[in-house]
């Protein structure tokens, strides 16, 4: 039904402004849905790893922490969404549970807890005063809930399922609208379980009955997305070093993936041409070299140009980046690594702050049935709903930006239609110098967004050449800086 509305809206509106129909593009392939949509124009937002193992100084907790531990000395939500505001980043997932079990809110199934720690005299509630953090600056607000729970005596069983289903659903009706969920794919291995102190394995293929777990969400937080190896909705990147394919497939065989499965970081990576779901990925990294925060690396905090090559190899390439920003004792985000976010910031306000392609000429070889609603001039109109189109039996293209006078370039972004498929498979980028066209770059696929870097290039026209393409492609936006 919503492929066929599409259509209807993009006929009514070409109609409307040419005076004749031509009829739009057929969609290829699996589509994202409007969740799927608003998340890849999130594009960026912090990860907040902090629990027990913030004050224990470790990266997995066992389980067998004492609650006591947790009591950061000046806690402020606000500080840390102010630093993710300023950053540019979009909202906060945050580690409502890690691996060791230990809850950031009142839950009403453990004493696990904030409830039984020194924080706000055991009252308070680090997932709500997050949350409304989030609300208060105008970010998004995500949870993390941990499918492994080494404190939990009855993790393995049966009844831990019923367990984490409760958990889930105190955090999904307790909080306000929750943007995306986080499903990690660490899953059974040694651990404190009640005092049992052994080790459990898992079926992580089927322990979960995750089915019905995502059911709850679909059902409590229908606006959310979920992230796991497999989704349903987006997917790992396959790594933690903060980059993803040059050639990155949004489509993927989800019911091919779970952890653990050989090669599948690969696949993960660069996703699949023909995959039958629209599963995008997403890039984890953080900040420091660990998760949560250790005082040993304070000075081994990322600097801005490792964070811009992160950036152009995440966001660029077509996938989210959620960079990892881990509070330190005191509950606040540790100075190196705002000042760290703030020269990242003036980086990426730099590079990106003066777009050449607005006002410029844009022309095509081609164009769809000769009809402007399928004109050159939709990919810098700045409007994201309008696209350069080819007829459907071309399956290359080339556009070309001209400037009122020679220019120095050095990144070009593009990005496709994507609501009616991911199309592009190769591509070219010329740039007009001295009269010649010179070739600078290169690629393959293109999806929600492709920021290509080259070498700074004066050039008085730049030109995009779709070399090869699933069905004809369709072209939303051209940038030139």
């Amino acid at each position: 039904m919503k492929k066929k509305l599409v259509t209807i809206c993009i006929t009514a509106v070409c109609l409307a402004s040419c005076g004749k129909i031509t009829a739009p593009p057929a969609p290829c392939g699996p589509l994202p849905d409007d969740n799927q949509l608003a998340w890849h124009e999130r594009e960026q937002y912090a990860f907040i790893h902090f629990t027990t193992n913030t004050f224990t100084d470790k990266e997995w907790g066992y389980g067998d922490e004492p609650e006591s531990v947790f009591n950061p000395t000046a806690f402020d939500a606000e500080q840390w969404a102010k630093t993710v505001s300023d950053a540019g980043l979009k909202g906060i997932i945050l580690t409502c549970k890690h691996h060791d079990g230990f809850c950031l809110w009142q839950s009403a199934y453990t004493d696990h807890s904030v409830k039984k720690s020194p924080f706000r005299d055991g009252k308070g509630d680090v997932v709500k005063e997050v949350s409304d953090a989030c609300r208060k600056y105008g970010l998004f607000f995500g949870v993390y809930l941990s499918p492994w729970d080494r404190n939990y005596a009855k993790y393995a069983d049966p009844e831990y399922i019923t367990y984490y289903r409760n958990q889930l659903t105190e955090l999904l009706t307790n909080y306000g609208e929750i943007a995306e969920v986080w499903f990690d794919g660490a899953n059974g291995g040694d651990g404190y379980y009640g005092g049992a102190r052994e080790k459990r394995r898992i079926d992580n293929r089927t322990y979960y009955d995750w089915a019905n777990t995502h059911a709850i969400v679909r059902r409590l937080a229908p606006h959310a997305v979920m992230f796991s190896d497999g989704g349903p909705d987006i997917r790992w990147c396959g790594n933690e070093r903060g980059y993803v394919g040059e050639t990155n497939w949004n489509t993927i065989y989800a019911d091919t993936l779970y952890a653990g499965k050989p090669g599948i970081e690969k696949l993960l990576n660069e996703g699949d041409e023909n995959g039958n779901k629209w599963l995008p990925a997403e890039v984890d990294v953080s900040i420091r070299p660990g998760w949560f925060y250790h005082a040993r690396e304070d000075s081994l905090v990322r600097t801005s140009a490792n964070l811009f090559k992160i950036y152009l190899q995440s966001v660029g390439r077509g996938a989210n980046l959620l960079l990892n920003l881990p509070p330190d004792r005191r509950g606040l985000i540790h100075e190196n690594d705002v000042d760290a976010l703030k020269r990242w910031k003036a980086l990426l306000d730099e590079s990106f702050a003066n777009n050449l392609a607005v006002n410029a000429k844009a022309t095509a070889d081609t164009y769809r049935g000769n009809s402007r609603c399928y004109a050159p001039s939709n990919v810098n109109d700045g409007k994201k709903d309008t696209y350069w189109a080819t007829d459907d039996d071309v399956t290359t293209g080339t556009i070309t930006i001209d400037f009122d006078n020679p220019v120095i370039i050095c990144y070009l972004t593009i990005q496709e239609y994507i609501r009616l498929g991911q199309r592009v498979k190769s591509f070219t980028i010329e740039a007009k110098t001295g009269g010649d066209w010179v070739e600078i770059a290169k690629g393959t696929t293109i999806g929600y967004k492709r920021i290509i870097p080259f070498n700074a290039t004066e050039a008085s026209a730049v030109r995009v050449n779709i070399t090869d393409s699933k069905a004809c492609p369709l072209i939303s936006n051209v940038e030139v800086y």
